[in-house]
């Protein structure tokens, strides 16, 4: 599966700083060195619908990690699936008469094209459940013959107890986490489980619904955590620096998929820092594909958005923060855009010098993006009061924007 085109990201004089973050696991800030190449593994989307905001925000909230990254001289082995099988994918298709592979190869193509609009940085491997299949199978079945893993009618679970350090990622009570694993796609009470909390790694083929060659598992298809597992060990191994994604995917999804790993390597942790995002609302809730209540970027693009205020609106909300779309954080994004376009359109203005810094702290500092607008805003207030003489100022504010915060200005 191929993902979408990178757009260049400008080099600014000077380094940035090393990244201080939020770690979920420990419930504090921690800071980020990698070595000369930082690996980052963040969960793609279920591609039965069109990219919508909370999307948007969560894969913004991480295309800044590569910036600041990318100015600290790094590279970046970013990495993302696509969970191109799967009941919702699945049942979305029954219910529109349409073939599911279709689906999805419509909705992640959408995706991509969202992706390009709004300059998130791709990742250099972007991989389908369906692809990766040939991975997955030998990892169930080493679960398995360890006794990580059980069959229970046709079908195989993990066990949790393999795995001494579960339930250190989202540090849960078991009330909360069997509460989440019903909500969440699990099967708590289904009898015969050695825990109500253990997930499937491989569901036998059922009649009327796709399968796959499981060699000694039987014909079937994966489980949503191990699809992750095997892809993030085979492109980044273990102890890659920062694990990815919504803040709905911290249980069950990376503290099953952060045990499986662990069984199977026997190493601690399978990532340096679990950072999560936090959920966009609208209308008083969440925005989720299962109450309907969507946003969609492409439709904002159809209606002539500019998708860097798309993006703007995005910013002006700190990543882990849950908040609510309105057409007032759109407005406000787009006179914003406006007030910064016209501030580096001048020849010459106040020195950038300062404000290039002001970006990088605000932004290695737990991806203060709200601190950073602020920034600019009042760079832009200074050149409209009373401009400046600096020739290259709007020429280096236009490139910092561009390089930290993704705008094209």
């Amino acid at each position: 599966m191929h993902a979408w085109p990178a757009s260049e990201v400008p080099a600014l004089p000077g380094k940035g700083r090393d990244l201080r973050i939020h770690d979920t696991a420990t419930g504090g800030r921690v800071t980020l060195a990698p070595g000369p190449v930082a690996r980052i593994y963040v969960c793609g989307i279920t591609p039965y619908d069109a990219t919508h905001m909370g999307h948007a925000a969560t894969y913004n909230a991480f295309d800044l990690v590569q910036r600041v990254w990318l100015d600290t001289k790094r590279q970046v082995h970013y990495v993302q699936n696509v969970t191109d099988v799967d009941d919702p994918l699945l049942e979305r298709a029954i219910r529109d008469g349409i073939d599911w592979v279709g689906l999805a190869e419509r909705e992640t193509a959408l995706f991509r094209e969202d992706m390009t609009a709004l300059r998130m940085l791709p990742p250099q491997h972007y991989i389908g459940a369906v692809e990766a299949i040939p991975g997955i199978v030998p990892l169930v079945e080493r679960l398995r013959d360890s006794g990580a893993a059980y069959e229970l009618e046709g079908d195989i679970y993990f066990s949790v107890d393999a795995d001494p350090h579960f339930g250190q990622v989202s540090n849960y009570t078991n009330e909360l986490m069997r509460h989440l694993s019903a909500e969440r796609g699990g099967d708590p009470e289904r009898p015969g489980k050695k825990n109500p909390l253990d997930p499937m790694l491989w569901m036998a083929a059922r009649e009327g619904e796709p399968s796959w060659d499981g060699a000694s598992l039987g014909a079937g298809r994966p489980g949503w955590h191990i699809e992750c597992v095997a892809i993030a060990l085979d492109h980044l191994g273990m102890g890659f620096d920062v694990q990815g994604g919504g803040s709905d995917l911290i249980f069950p999804h990376h503290e099953m998929g952060a045990s499986h790993a662990q069984a199977l390597t026997g190493e601690f942790p399978m990532a340096k820092a679990y950072v999560h995002a936090g959920m966009v609302g609208l209308d008083g809730e969440k925005m989720s594909k299962s109450r309907g209540n969507l946003v969609f970027v492409s439709r904002l693009r159809r209606d002539g958005v500019d998708p860097a205020a798309i993006r703007l609106a995005l910013l002006s909300h700190h990543y882990r923060a849950d908040w609510e779309w309105t057409d007032q954080v759109l407005q406000d994004a787009v006179e914003r855009l406006g007030r910064w376009r016209a501030a580096v359109s001048r020849p010459d203005g106040p020195s950038a010098d300062a404000l290039v810094e002001e970006l990088r702290e605000a932004l290695s500092d737990d991806l203060d993006a709200p601190a950073a607008l602020a920034a600019v805003d009042r760079w832009a207030a200074l050149q409209e009061a009373q401009g400046g003489t600096d020739d290259s100022a709007p020429g280096l504010v236009s490139r910092a924007v561009d390089a930290l915060l993704g705008v094209a200005l």
